[in-house]
């Protein structure tokens, strides 16, 4: 499901990025550490999945009932909805005078992409994704929900650099087969004896 959402923004991004853009920088899910640029091809856009957790706002205890057509049912529990966060960077090419420039040029535009879609587009959604209801929402440019920046960098070992938060908030389903359950189908009200 994590890999059907990292193709969903690979897509996106692919998709609505200016062409020029689009066919030029890369889009890599890698850890923004010390040794990101070395292992992909510059220019890049780095999409760090770094936190996942069930969102407790959203969750709901009522069951979900499947009726069938001969008379029973199949009680489900109701799937969680899950924040999933990702921290995105840039990482230009281009020489060391220019490279803020360039940088905050490609994390701008990724900024524009990403602000347009409250929801994501269900022509994008890839695999798993596909169908959800409800649908995928997004909150972008909201505070991280790292402890701190700073120790966050150092824990990776990365040079701090320029950054995006960005949370999505997916379907889980948590039962797949569900329990069995006879359905009422008919009542009686009242005492027709006199």
């Amino acid at each position: 499901m994590l890999d059907d959402l990292d193709r969903t923004l690979e897509t996106l991004l692919r998709n609505e990025l200016p062409p020029s853009l689009s066919s030029q920088v890369e889009i890599s899910f890698a850890a923004p550490d010390s040794e990101f640029s070395k292992n992909v091809k510059l220019p890049a856009i780095g999409l760090f999945l770094y936190d996942i957790r069930e969102n407790l706002d959203l969750r709901s205890n009522e069951w979900l009932l499947e009726r069938s057509s001969d008379g029973r049912g199949v009680k489900k529990r109701p799937p969680a909805r899950v924040d999933c966060s990702y921290f995105i960077t840039a990482w230009p090419s281009a020489d060391p005078k220019m490279e803020a420039k360039t940088e905050h040029m490609l994390l701008g535009q990724v900024m524009k992409v990403l602000l347009r879609y409250p929801k994501l587009p269900s022509v994008i959604l890839e695999g798993s994704l596909q169908n959800q209801e409800p649908p995928i929402r997004s909150v972008g440019l909201r505070p991280s929900l790292l402890n701190s920046l700073g120790e966050f960098w150092q824990a990776i070992g990365g040079k701090p650099k320029a950054a995006l938060n960005y949370t999505l908030t997916i379907t889980v389903p948590v039962d797949e087969t569900g329990e069995f359950v006879s359905l009422v189908v008919s009542r009686q009200i009242g005492n027709d004896e006199k």
